[in-house]
């Protein structure tokens, strides 16, 4: 039996109320589950609300490349001048580079291991929820300790771009051991593990147990001796069979989140109000820096994660979706806002695909849902192409042909 549901709105921000008022959570049928829906009229472009993840972690491959983000909310720690230094490889000073909003003077590292945090408030937050359990401390560059052993096991299945991150398991594993009300977080984390299953389908348990084995890769034994040895797993966990349930349940519910200084510092710059020919330099001085970064280094701008968020997780998916998730305040706080007016009564619905996933097949955008999300699309797009040939997209075709198989599996993943 699934675990009660919590307060769907605790981790609201400010103006919960609102959300509260604007909102609420109907049942929908056995086959679709629960769904977000509007009790008044919200207008397009309004932000529908402002919500904290349960639980969230940076992906371990920012580290590598030199990606720097507080550890805990994952606020981007370089200026925007050493971001824009950093992606070009080279020197380059920004104007205005008082609409930077970084304040290093915040900056706190653990005293123990080291890890980098935005301000004292974060480090403080996440001591209190999981790093007690995970303070690498002294042994933070032992490669043999068991946590570094088992990020680098991750790195070694999981090349970029990752969409899950094993730490964020590590995290919730970690909530648990440190809660003094440890059956509430367990309810809490169940609730999202009761959305993996496709009810609809009576193959749903075997298709939940070949998607936990996509994120495992073969490394079921390893992942279950560090559980054991290192993080002291909840029971519903311990097993292997647990264990992928719980890599499944980050694959299906997990929202990818991306950071960055220099974004900010151009959303900082498009607002202010300059004569016409400082706003024509400076808007030619932005465009040629994002072509010279893309020459240098490619589409990975940001600094990325992945979170688990109570009230997001609650939208279906459409694709045709009428809200979309975003960051603008450069750390874990998610932004819900309305793509197109909703009226009364109709149901808030997201997107679980990209702009160039939305754009292919039917057939190719059924295809991810089922093998990522364990559901078939019903959507007004999706009925109105009902008669279509089930083909994949010319497009899909073209980027599989040459890739090796995991490099398959990579792109089919998806966090978003």
């Amino acid at each position: 039996m699934a675990a009660p549901m919590c307060d769907v709105f605790a981790f609201c921000m400010e103006a919960a109320g609102q959300a509260r008022r604007a909102l609420e959570l109907r049942y929908i049928s056995n086959a679709k589950g629960k769904g977000l829906f509007a009790t008044r009229k919200i207008r397009k472009g309004e932000t529908i609300f402002v919500e904290k993840p349960v639980v969230s972690a940076q992906f371990l491959w920012n580290a590598l490349y030199k990606y720097k983000a507080c550890d805990h909310c994952l606020r981007a720690l370089e200026t925007a001048e050493e971001n824009a230094q950093r992606l070009l490889g080279r020197f380059q000073a920004l104007p205005r580079p008082e609409q930077c909003r970084i304040h290093k003077d915040l900056h706190h590292l653990c005293p123990s291991c080291q890890v980098a945090y935005c301000s004292p408030e974060c480090r403080q937050a996440a001591w209190d929820q999981y790093h007690q359990v995970l303070c690498l401390g002294p042994s933070r560059e032992d490669p043999n300790h068991p946590l570094n052993k088992l990020q680098e096991a991750w790195r070694n299945i999981h090349y970029p771009p990752e969409t899950a991150s094993i730490m964020l398991m590590a995290r919730m594993v970690a909530t648990v051991k440190q809660a003094k009300d440890k059956d509430w977080w367990i309810k809490l984390f169940s609730q999202f593990c009761s959305k993996t299953a496709n009810e609809e389908e009576e193959k749903n348990s075997s298709e939940r147990e070949n998607l936990g084995q996509q994120y495992f890769q073969g490394s079921v034994p390893f992942a279950r001796l560090t559980g054991a040895t290192l993080l002291f797993f909840s029971r519903q966990w311990f097993s292997p069979e647990g264990f992928r349930s719980l890599f499944a349940l980050v694959g299906t519910n997990g929202q990818g989140m991306g950071t960055s200084s220099l974004s900010q510092w151009v959303h900082a710059c498009d607002a202010l109000e300059l004569p016409p020919q400082e706003r024509e330099q400076l808007d030619a001085f932005i465009d040629q820096l994002y072509k010279d970064i893309e020459k240098e280094t490619g589409e990975f701008l940001n600094c990325e994660g992945s979170g688990l968020f109570v009230l997001q997780s609650c939208c279906n998916h459409s694709c045709i979706p009428n809200a979309e998730a975003s960051f603008p305040d450069n750390n874990f706080t998610l932004h819900l806002t309305a793509l197109e007016d909703i009226q009364p009564g109709e149901e808030i619905c997201i997107s679980y695909l990209d702009c160039c996933q939305r754009d292919r097949s039917r057939h190719s955008r059924h295809k991810a849902l089922r093998e990522n999300y364990l559901f078939t699309c019903s959507c007004p797009k999706c009925l109105a192409q009902a008669d279509d040939p089930d083909v994949t997209s010319e497009e899909e075709e073209e980027e599989g042909e040459g890739e090796p198989e995991d490099a398959e599996l990579e792109d089919e993943m998806t966090d978003v």
